[in-house]
């Protein structure tokens, strides 16, 4: 029994010293020329890199476990090293192919090997045109090379020989020992007990992105990788390239118009008072047009804040906030009174579609203003997300220092990765706060407690203009806050949001940083509340501005999506948004066609001023319909409205598949 042990332990302990030793080998082959990394770096590379690891050694040891667990029971000696060798040949060949071809690409491509890779080997000769013969021979031999010293370390420490147990009560142990070892060996495997599985963004601990990269296990990152990646382009087809684009570009205002850039010195608009109240400053018409000026050309984009100096960015993400909860969007009055007492300050998008339904979707959404997909999450695929702009790396290029904060598992959905890679320097998430604070939410800590660290983070904040992102949690089940003003778990869960959103208002007003502050607030998707909602109602949200730098208030009804947030925002600061294909500046003139597009598992969704429908994908027939007063051709209508979410759909796809 003994020996057995002794020979797992050996067997496991050294797959992750080549796992360490890959990391070490990756650091001085592929830093960045003028870099310097001490021995400090090092041992943190190594020590989050465990995390993947840890779940590689499991996949690979797991074989010659279940061998062993069972040669207890084997009467007669065991030619273990011969047996052995062809399952280690092929382990060192893989993972050594998997590590040269990882540390050779990286220069080349910046991101760690993953699932991407493969689709070069469809076409040879274009992928090995960068490089010369000598410098794949030489990758060749070095493969051989490291074929040949793993295979050799792993057979010195496997016994030539397992004697067998003769003892009955020896087997029996063994086999109870193994029954007891197993749960946790496949804990290790699966990345801990928690919500996220083991993922490329649980390694992330760095700005430095190659510090990031040289921390992630590149057999994990390629294996991890291979489940998540299709033929996306090939997917939903409906119509041939001609017709889709067709149907695309008559949406006017689509993704590549309104591209204005800011001249100072400019007039703004001033918000007409409402017909339902002329005293107010309410509503603004759908499309909106800056003033002329007299000594300006006319500006491409109605400035909402009319400010030389950049305002400091607090974009608060709101779990599961739909538009039932918010007046505004015609919801509950008694759930958000701070949230609707603040949108008659600010200004109010009250026709904010969501694009998704999850978390993951709808914070990719709004940071980076790109769709959703009903079969993917963009942010679980590394190779993809990379890709994408990210309000944080645009700030930052404008002078802004970006931070994220969330009370729960950052790793979740492989979060880390897509906030790091997107520009978001520090991030403070549940690691980061004490057990007695996470006590009360399974997910983490709750909204007071983090409203309570956002507030230190905004005054902490030494480098001005700054941007912080924060996504809350407690409204979210099980549905359990330290608050009980309403009956019903769920509203009453929203309302200590909202609660807690007010409060921190009323305190950060009180000091200077408020008037040159934004703070924009946006559900990440709604919520199925009351049960059986229609989709568009879940997906009907809102978005909210307030801060010093909003100068006036104004309702703005004009139907847009989530994803248009990065747009929008930008183009009012007077930065470039090009690079955001699918965001539109809703403020724009040039968006004379208002739509929402959103997307759940099972179905996609089109609004406009006709109407709305909502088309189920899977079974290929048509959900919701409704159309608006006036409409003539009410049936007409549908079909052209399911017809503009499919070219969108195929577009997406399309799009996604080329990255």
């Amino acid at each position: 029994m003994k020996q057995r042990i002794t020979y797992f332990i050996k067997l496991y302990a050294l797959v992750i010293l080549i796992f360490v030793v890959q990391k070490t080998i990756f650091m001085m082959v592929d830093a960045p020329d003028g870099s310097d990394y001490g021995i400090g770096d090092w041992w943190h590379v190594a020590s989050n890199g465990l995390l993947l690891d840890v779940p590689m050694a499991g996949y690979l040891t797991a074989l010659p476990l279940l061998f062993l667990a069972a040669s207890a029971w084997w009467p007669r000696e065991i030619r273990l090293r011969r047996l052995s060798t062809p399952y280690y040949v092929i382990i060192a060949v893989v993972v050594s192919i998997i590590f040269i071809a990882d540390t050779a690409l990286y220069p080349f491509w910046q991101f760690k090997l993953d699932a991407l890779a493969l689709s070069y080997l469809e076409s040879p000769q274009g992928a090995f045109a960068s490089v010369s013969l000598g410098f794949v021979l030489l990758r060749l031999l070095l493969i051989c090379l490291t074929v040949a010293v793993t295979t050799w370390a792993l057979l010195v420490v496997t016994p030539q020989t397992l004697k067998p147990m003769s003892s009955k009560r020896r087997r029996v142990a063994l086999t109870i020992g193994f029954v007891v070892f197993l749960p946790i060996y496949v804990i290790s495997i699966r990345g801990g007990t928690g919500e996220s599985t083991a993922n490329i963004g649980k390694v992330y601990f760095s700005d430095d992105n190659f510090l990031n990269h040289s921390a992630v296990n590149p057999t994990f990152s390629l294996l991890y990788s291979l489940d998540k990646t299709s033929d996306y382009a090939s997917e939903f087809n409906y119509f041939s390239e001609e017709e889709r684009k067709e149907i695309v570009e008559s949406l006017e205002g689509r993704v590549l118009e309104g591209r204005g850039k800011r001249v100072e010195g400019r007039e703004y608009l001033t918000a007409q008072p409402s017909a339902s109240n002329p005293g107010s400053s309410t509503s603004l018409p759908s499309t909106l047009y800056p003033l002329p000026s007299k000594t300006h050309p006319l500006p491409s984009t109605l400035y909402l804040l009319p400010s030389k100096t950049p305002p400091n960015i607090l974009l608060i993400i709101m779990e599961g906030f739909g538009g039932q909860f918010v007046e505004a969007v015609s919801g509950r009055k008694d759930i958000a009174p701070n949230y609707n007492r603040l949108a008659k300050e600010g200004i109010v998008f009250t026709r904010c579609y969501s694009n998704s339904f999850r978390t993951d979707r709808g914070t990719v959404s709004t940071l980076s203003g790109y769709p959703s997909f009903p079969t993917l999450s963009v942010m679980k695929i590394p190779a993809k997300s990379r890709t994408l702009p990210c309000l944080a790396a645009t700030l930052n290029s404008h002078g802004y220092t970006s931070s994220f904060l969330y009370g729960g598992d950052i790793n979740f959905t492989n979060m880390q990765s897509y906030l790091r890679t997107g520009g978001y320097q520090t991030i403070v998430s549940d690691v980061d706060f004490s057990a007695e604070e996470k006590k009360d939410n399974p997910w983490g800590a709750n909204d007071d407690v983090t409203f309570n660290r956002l507030y230190d983070m905004v005054m902490q904040q030494k480098q001005q203009p700054w941007h912080i992102c924060y996504l809350t949690l407690s409204s979210h089940e099980p549905w359990k806050v330290p608050y009980n003003r309403l009956k019903d778990e769920i509203p009453n869960a929203f309302a200590f949001t909202d609660h807690c959103l007010g409060q921190f208002v009323e305190r950060i007003r009180k000091t200077p940083l408020w008037d040159n502050l934004l703070i924009v607030c946006i559900p990440d998707h709604g919520y199925d509340y009351p049960m059986g909602i229609k989709k568009e109602e879940h997906h009907r949200n809102s978005m909210l501005w307030i801060g010093g730098a909003v100068k006036q208030h104004m309702v703005i009804n004009t139907i847009m999506n989530q994803s248009d947030l990065a747009a929008t925002l930008l183009g009012n600061l007077g930065f470039d948004h090009s690079a955001y294909t699918f965001s539109r500046d809703v403020t724009s003139p040039s968006y004379t066609y208002p739509y929402a597009f959103f997307t759940f598992k099972e179905g996609i969704g089109f609004a406009d001023s006709t109407g709305h429908s909502v088309y189920d994908i899977i079974s290929d027939r048509q959900w919701e319909d409704h159309s608006a007063e006036g409409v003539a051709d009410k049936k007409a209508a549908a079909e052209t409205r399911i017809r503009k979410a499919k070219a969108l759909l195929q577009t997406i796809y399309d799009d996604f598949g080329r990255r």
